[in-house]
């Protein structure tokens, strides 16, 4: 049986997981990103341990384990200070705390030389029954068994599956960034803590091996972020918008120097991810917000899931291995996203998650999609 051919549009943590898992499910895969060169914007993401897993069995977990700060449980404070407990995790262990940079740097390092290509940015795609093809702006184009869209929220391949639908603003601005651990001496390596308060939320823990401490502050939306992105913030509003909280976090956002600001956008689920050869994963197929975590856990999830369904296919099995693939992801995925819908919802002074975290954190994708492959 020959190998299955997979092309991969974008190259970011979901694109990358799916070229280690594909080609250790014995595929033949190529890595398109548009930008010049990988360069994740550098604030931190919480691998949890499902998604741990996953990365165990593609090889790198050691690598992960020695830049990621570890991650046992998140202290939840109200604005005063005072303790109101908070989330821990699951029989599958701790979450690890990763610099998205590191994390990137490392998925690409475990891929041989030639799988990657970037400066291709996606411009056309199509298929017929037999392979699909996509093209780029450079002027180079590829034919595969198969394509994944990878390519983010803001994906140009989404709208070959399904009917373009608009990304839902939030209401609620994100100011991000990390800043050095040794700005704050008195404050633990291993510290992870999050303050909660009406419409606003901060959370903080360690990448980096410790070395670097990442920021998230959570306030509602002025009239420029509806219409933006991203763009640079500045420390002192962010100081403003926490006047009056925890010393202790105002501590912290003291030493902060840099940061940015991201206007918090989700989708509501899709009907469909996948039509023939094509299928989506990651922010391409559920984008969703911040308030569980959860993002690239869902896609390096994706991953796995797609390459155990593609594995012992030929290129005439692909599109059936396809379907099952979102099939199995599609319900979980939208629990996730409306289960951060909720817990972004609760910015109050009580902490309640808008989802059990005991069936995410010990949820084992590989042997789910086992059983869906023998079905």
């Amino acid at each position: 049986m020959s190998s299955v051919r997979a092309v991969i549009v974008g190259g970011g943590i979901g694109g990358l997981t799916a070229a280690l898992a594909l080609r250790s499910a014995g595929a033949e895969v190529g890595v398109y990103e548009q930008a010049p060169y990988l360069g994740e914007v550098g604030a931190g993401v919480a691998i949890a341990p499902a998604g741990m897993r996953v990365l165990r069995r593609l090889g790198v977990a050691e690598e992960v384990t020695r830049l990621a700060g570890t991650v046992a449980a998140v202290e939840a404070r109200r604005p005063d200070g005072t303790s109101m407990g908070g989330p821990s995790f699951g029989a599958g262990g701790s979450a690890m705390g990763m610099y998205r940079p590191d994390l990137v740097e490392t998925l690409a390092a475990a891929l041989p030389d030639g799988v990657l290509h970037t400066g291709h940015r996606c411009v056309t795609f199509g298929q017929d029954e037999r392979s699909a093809r996509v093209a780029f702006d450079n002027g180079v184009s590829v034919e595969a068994d198969m394509v994944v869209g990878a390519d983010g929220i803001h994906s140009v391949l989404q709208h070959h599956v399904v009917e373009p639908r608009p990304p839902v603003f939030s209401g609620r601005i994100a100011y991000r960034g990390v800043l050095p651990a040794d700005r704050l001496p008195d404050w633990p390596r291993d510290a992870a803590a999050l303050w909660n308060g009406e419409g606003k939320r901060f959370l903080t823990f360690p990448v980096h091996a410790g070395e670097l401490r990442n920021f998230t502050g959570f306030v509602p939306a002025d009239e420029e972020m509806r219409e933006s992105w991203s763009a640079p913030g500045d420390p002192a509003a962010l100081a403003a918008e926490f006047s009056g909280w925890d010393p202790r976090l105002r501590e912290l956002i003291a030493r902060i120097e840099t940061t940015f600001r991201w206007g918090l956008y989700d989708r509501d689920p899709l009907p469909h991810w996948t039509r023939g050869r094509l299928t989506l994963l990651g922010d391409a197929a559920h984008a969703m917000l911040p308030h569980m975590g959860q993002g690239a856990n869902q896609s390096i999830e994706d991953a796995m899931a797609l390459a155990t369904l593609v594995r012992g296919r030929d290129a005439a099995g692909v599109p059936e291995a396809l379907i099952r693939y979102e099939r199995l992801r599609r319900d979980r995925t939208a629990l996730i996203q409306e289960g951060s819908r909720v817990n972004g919802a609760r910015m109050n002074t009580e902490y309640r998650p808008g989802v059990d975290r005991s069936g995410i954190d010990d949820y084992d994708i590989e042997a789910e999609a086992e059983a869906e492959r023998q079905a």
